[in-house]
């Protein structure tokens, strides 16, 4: 192999294509998201492992100072902050030989953290949750799938009725003050008297 080959494949990614599904495009906190990773290769290569990438971000827009070049000072500006709130890298197989005109699919489950953030977009801020499948190589750019865009909810609650349990209490009048109690008492609630019959 020529220097000018291995220096160009250090650049390039190799002749293979991913595809990622999912089962549906959206799920809730602490759910499994199931799907399938799709390989077919047009090149040999070595692949450290078969993975899908999930990533939560949150970008908000901020007013800070920043600096200003043309006029040489801070001034005050809005800008757009990001920060990762959640990135996992589940592998779904292993070191593998990729040859020339490989096809496999890999069934793929994908754990949604129940403790994290669900999809949200307002006027300054948004959380986005983004899937994609690799296949990550040594020494070469890793070959990707698209990147799809998932909706995570908050888990559905589930409103359990108690049922209502009714007894029904038998009255009967005192055999000495006429007042009504409960069939079940063994003494007037009223005056006292024990009950006779």
């Amino acid at each position: 192999m020529s220097f000018f080959k291995k220096f160009k494949d250090r650049l390039i990614s190799p002749k293979a294509r991913i595809s990622l599904q999912v089962n549906k495009n959206s799920f809730e906190l602490g759910e499994m998201a199931e799907g399938a990773l799709s390989v077919t290769s047009d090149e040999e290569f070595e692949a450290k492992e078969v993975r899908c990438e999930i990533q939560c971000v949150e970008e908000a827009k901020r007013t800070k100072y920043v600096n200003d070049p043309a006029i040489n000072r801070q001034v005050l500006r809005e800008v757009i902050e990001s920060a990762t709130l959640y990135s996992a890298k589940p592998a779904f197989a292993g070191p593998i030989h990729i040859t020339q005109g490989f096809s496999q699919t890999f069934p793929c489950k994908i754990s949604i953290p129940s403790g994290a953030r669900p999809t949200f977009k307002s006027i300054d801020s948004k959380v986005t949750w983004t899937l994609k499948g690799a296949i990550a190589i040594d020494g070469r750019p890793d070959v990707t799938s698209p990147t799809t865009e998932i909706q995570i909810t908050q888990p559905s609650t589930t409103v359990v009725k108690e049922k209502e349990i009714v007894h029904e209490i038998v009255m009967i009048p005192c055999k000495y003050c006429g007042a009504l109690m409960p069939q079940t008492e063994t003494a007037c609630p009223n005056c006292g008297a024990r009950r006779t019959g």
